[in-house]
């Protein structure tokens, strides 16, 4: 079939649906939602997976990052004034894991307390955090000023402090003064760097990361010096003893398909030496493949949904093309008689599917890039437009023209011209 003969279909198929504008523009509109509603819940499951994905990667896909946790049937019995909690990971732990396990790269222990800083007339609660210089290697940050502590600050067991930005700005207001002594409790330290907050929240409801934007440093063995091994805190008029040596450690593996192995190993020591589940452990390659397959699925379901719409869109498309079929059966007749081949009559029917479905489709499109901006701008949710979305569902508009298109146009052609002639 020569080019210039299709040209001159889709020219008159364009004819055909002009005559009737309306009917055609109700038509479309199912192809318009359903193209638009695909594009738009698509950007929507992959705007609500990309910051899961974002933390959990953060996290890093070799680390494995165990935390300790007060185990609930302590928590239910710690009664009395003065009670003192003993749970959670041990400094013998850490040594264990370290000597033990041949896999492992590199690994940090973590104490976590949080304290009032002071600075001139500012005071803020923070969390302070002591570990190794490892710390900074394992949970990546910029350095923005200054540097980081080093292992000649714990040998000589120095006062020094790393903040976060957020710290800086808070407490400090960002005066430049980057040897600023600031008071931590009742001890004071050396800033020595600034270095990049952390996106993590505690108590977002997200995956709780190492890092937090109101965190401050410092060498474990100070921490432990300075601020010792027991947190004190009052609870309903009650006094809290908790003693907890390490509350995280974060060990890194060499390779990540040594993770899961190693992990392993470090649940079946921890079990041997701790009588009670006191520690949570936190695999983030295991979490990312478990979140890529659960946004990979919500995708799927989400996409379902919205092909409903283009398969309402065409059936209507269809039950048209059936009522046109009728209207213009002495139409076809006349072309059948005058030499019309079967094939003619078939792709002209075809050709006006398809571009209701084309326009539609590309109506669509536009409607399914408004509605993601919509609820970015109004909802203040994260909404990601991919082209394979848009792809998608403008390839699944076109064959839905065309299959429920072919039934109509096949029922044209097979009409009989001398009954077709006497239509009225």
């Amino acid at each position: 079939m020569q080019l210039t003969e299709i040209i001159r279909n889709v020219r008159l198929g364009i004819k055909d649906l002009m005559i009737h504008g309306l009917r055609s523009l109700l038509t479309m509109l199912g192809m318009v939602f359903g193209v638009g509603s695909v594009v738009a819940m698509l950007s929507v499951g992959e705007g609500a997976g990309k910051e899961a994905l974002e933390q959990i990667q953060k996290l890093g896909s070799n680390n494995i990052i165990i935390d300790s946790v007060k185990p609930v049937e302590q928590a239910s019995s710690s009664k009395g004034r003065f009670a003192l909690d003993l749970y959670g990971l041990r400094y013998k732990d850490f040594e264990r894991m370290v000597q033990a396990i041949a896999d492992i790269k590199s690994a940090v222990p973590v104490k976590i307390t949080r304290e009032k800083a002071y600075y001139a007339d500012n005071v803020l609660e923070v969390r302070v955090v002591g570990s190794t210089p490892d710390w900074f290697q394992l949970v990546d940050h910029n350095v923005l000023s200054g540097r980081v502590f080093q292992a000649s600050d714990m040998s000589n067991r120095a006062n020094v402090v790393v903040v976060t930005e957020n710290v800086a700005r808070k407490l400090l207001t960002f005066s430049g003064e980057q040897r600023s002594n600031i008071r931590i409790g009742s001890n004071f330290f050396e800033v020595v760097g600034i270095i990049s907050s952390g996106d993590a929240k505690d108590g977002d409801g997200g995956v709780q990361t190492p890092d937090s934007p109101l965190d401050v440093y410092i060498p474990i063995n100070v921490m432990r010096e300075r601020f010792g091994d027991i947190a004190v805190r009052k609870v309903s008029g009650a006094t809290i003893r908790e003693k907890v040596e390490l509350q995280q450690v974060i060990v890194q593996v060499n390779a990540k398909e040594q993770v899961e192995s190693s992990a392993l190993a470090i649940e079946t020591m921890l079990a041997n030496f701790h009588d009670k589940k006191d520690y949570t452990m936190r695999v983030p390659l295991a979490l990312l493949r478990q979140a890529e397959a659960t946004k990979r699925t919500f995708n799927i379901v989400l996409g379902s949904i919205a092909g409903i719409s283009l398969l309402v869109g065409g059936i209507g498309i269809m039950n048209i093309m059936l009522a046109t079929v009728t209207e213009r059966t002495r139409e076809i007749g006349i072309r059948r008689a005058i030499g019309a081949r079967r094939g003619q009559i078939i792709l002209q029917f075809l050709i006006e599917t398809v571009l209701l479905s084309m326009f539609g489709g590309i109506i669509g499109i536009f409607l399914g890039l408004l509605i993601p901006f919509l609820i970015t701008y109004f909802a203040d949710l994260e909404t990601i437009v991919t082209w394979y979305s848009i792809v998608f569902s403008f390839g699944i508009s076109l064959t839905v023209g065309v299959i429920f298109g072919l039934y109509p146009a096949v029922r044209a052609a097979n009409l009989n011209p001398i009954e077709a002639l006497r239509h009225e």
